[in-house]
């Protein structure tokens, strides 16, 4: 009596959903719950394949279309004062002796203030401060002029006396340096490169190569001016080998104990520390230390590390704080750097 309802409810079925199979005994009514429980898991199997591939396009979208607002890695240098007695700092005006006549030496040297000022452990005082009192004073600066003096006039520890060497604001744009650190105390003798870094330590082995072998070098340098022949040294017996009484040590590098009391004074009369370099835009390890530096900075620019490239300024203060940062690290004057993540548009 129920067989003409089964197949009506059938045909419904198998006029609205083709797959499903109607040509086949059926046994009643059981028959059609095996059919309507079929077609409901095949319902859910068909929602779940499709769930599957919103979260999959999903994922790859976020990955293609979001990289945008994934956290930045930076790893800012820590760089500090290694030197407690040389605190405060004057910057002079550099001296221009490159082949471009309209650099402003002022400016140059008022981006190495602001490089110098961000370091912890400097007190730096203004580049303008400087100018006036050398207006102020008619001082006439040429190679004779005592710094030292300049620098215990002006009461400071250090006097930074630096000069353009090169300078070419044009696309890939370069700069050179060379700038000397003259200390007020005439006690205080040249601070060698490599001094205080972990020599003799587990810690030595990851120093850089390239700051190994300057060590090395200069330590070289030294060595061989006890052996230059000299005009000075009167004919004679010719001297047996062995090293001579002044002969530069390693261990110079490395911090002496304290004394009990205050050493007698050496006046010495030149730079503390000098160094000269070349940054050029067209070597490949400057523009790559140019990404790193423009990925830490607190303030973006436009146009990112290229845009840096294309104003001279920004260049400019680039250059410096590598002069900077080097001068430092050769000595001790950096830790581990910090690891920072850094949102697009938010820094």
């Amino acid at each position: 009596m129920r067989l003409p309802f089964i197949r009506s409810v059938l045909s419904r079925i198998a006029a609205g959903h083709s797959s499903v199979r109607y040509d086949v005994p059926l046994e009643g009514e059981a028959s059609l719950k095996r059919a309507a429980t079929e077609r409901e898991l095949s319902r859910r199997s068909d929602a779940r394949r499709l769930s599957r591939r919103f979260v999959v396009f999903g994922s790859l979208s976020f990955v293609l279309a979001g990289c945008a607002s994934w956290p930045a890695v930076t790893h800012p240098p820590q760089l500090h004062n290694p030197f407690p007695q040389l605190e405060r700092i004057a910057v002079m005006p550099f001296f221009n002796q490159s082949n471009a006549p309209t650099l402003d030496g002022f400016e140059v040297a008022v981006a190495y203030q602001t490089e110098l000022q961000k370091i912890p452990g400097f007190q730096v005082m203004p580049v303008g401060v400087v100018e006036q009192y050398l207006k102020d004073g008619q001082f006439s600066l040429d190679p004779t002029t005592d710094f030292q003096a300049l620098a215990r006039d002006l009461g400071v520890d250090v006097l930074v006396v630096g000069a353009i060497t090169d300078y070419d604001p044009y696309t890939p744009p370069r700069i050179g340096l060379a700038i000397d650190w003259y200390a007020a105390n005439p006690g205080f003798h040249p601070i060698p490169v490599g001094y205080g870094l972990p020599w003799g330590t587990p810690e030595e082995e990851f120093l850089p190569d390239a700051l190994v072998r300057e060590t090395e070098f200069e330590l070289a340098q030294q060595q061989l001016q006890t052996q230059t022949p000299s005009d000075e040294v009167e004919p004679g017996e010719y001297p047996v080998p062995g090293l001579p009484s002044d002969w530069p040590d390693p261990q110079g590098l490395v911090p002496p104990e304290p004394l009990a009391g205050r050493p007698p004074s050496r006046p010495y009369h030149g730079p503390i520390m000098e160094l000269v370099r070349q940054y050029d835009a067209a070597d490949d390890d400057v523009l790559a230390k140019l990404q790193v530096y423009d990925s830490w900075q607190p303030e973006a620019r436009p146009g990112g590390w290229k845009g840096r490239l294309k104003r001279s300024e920004d260049f400019t203060r680039f250059c410096c704080h590598m002069h900077i940062a080097e001068m430092l690290a050769a000595r001790g004057g950096v830790d581990r750097s910090s690891l920072v993540f850094r949102v697009p548009g938010g820094r």
